[in-house]
């Protein structure tokens, strides 16, 4: 059974991506984790020599309070959208938030991490230091990004970008294979640059490989990369886009404000980030 982390500070961000991560799980046949962390303040004891521990006590037990009020909550949203089977269970962590999460991957066998923008609407500011933008770069399990204002919809078509590299065959083959659990198709968009190097051969072979998959290639002229995968994103209405997170300055620039104001409302797609290294 596939493993989901669920980073959560039950803000208006992270409980809308909690509808997503329920149906990811019931997509994948999953279960959740749920994680909480919270930053212990910082005293110098000199000036607290007797009551020192009494607040790092008070500060844990008002966040585990806080916690056990919250987790209702959350289930209470699995039962309204009957999502109330998948199994979920419960960490509570002090620390770096970056640290606890790649902590829980490794103890918690995690495949997915499921984490909300943190309150940014749309993109437009999901890279500019956000808690979810730095996790992006520092985790090395697939990372499904979820904006504020993305309302879940079923997913029928799965974005994916290529450079037709090795690396992106083996996330385009995991890729088909939550398209398959979802029932859903594959586009596949490689923008041809005028500086572009990739061979015709390796293009004809990538389609031979994948004919008999639900996936559809398209190759497009064009040296605006970035606008030209947002068009895609929004002509060929794709639900969720998969982009193999090799290089993230791309991304900050991909979704930057000045390219993202012109899309509005229909930009707000999750983002599966599939980690590979270079």
């Amino acid at each position: 059974m596939k493993r989901i982390l669920f980073p959560t500070d039950f803000s208006e961000a992270a409980t809308n991506a909690f509808l997503h991560a329920l149906e990811f799980a019931k997509i994948v046949q999953g279960e959740l984790v749920l994680l909480h962390t919270f930053d212990l303040p910082v005293f110098d004891n000199q000036f607290f020599p007797e009551n020192y521990m009494v607040i790092y006590e008070s500060v844990e037990l008002s966040q585990f309070e806080m916690f056990k009020e919250e987790i209702p909550k959350l289930r209470a949203i699995a039962e309204q959208h009957n999502l109330d089977k998948i199994r979920m269970t419960h960490r509570l962590m002090d620390g770096n938030l970056i640290y606890n999460i790649n902590k829980s991957i490794k103890d918690d066998k995690i495949d997915y991490v499921v984490m909300g923008t943190d309150g940014a609407s749309g993109w437009s500011e999901f890279f500019s230091g956000t808690n979810t933008g730095n996790v992006l770069g520092d985790v090395d399990v697939p990372m499904l990004c979820i904006p504020v204002d993305a309302k879940f919809k079923k997913t029928k078509t799965i974005g994916f970008t290529t450079r037709f590299r090795t690396k992106d065959k083996k996330a385009l083959k995991n890729t088909l294979k939550l398209a398959k659990l979802a029932n859903a198709v594959v586009k596949c968009l490689y923008v041809k640059t005028s500086k572009s190097d990739v061979d015709k051969e390796i293009v004809k072979k990538w389609e031979q490989d994948f004919e008999n998959e639900p996936i559809e290639f398209f190759i497009i002229n064009s040296d605006e990369v970035k606008e030209t995968i947002l068009d895609f994103i929004l002509y060929q209405e794709i639900d969720i886009l998969t982009m193999v997170t090799y290089k993230r300055s791309f991304f900050k620039d991909l979704f930057h404000s000045s390219l993202t104001k012109k899309f509005a409302n229909n930009f707000d797609i999750p983002i599966l980030a599939i980690p590979m290294e270079e």
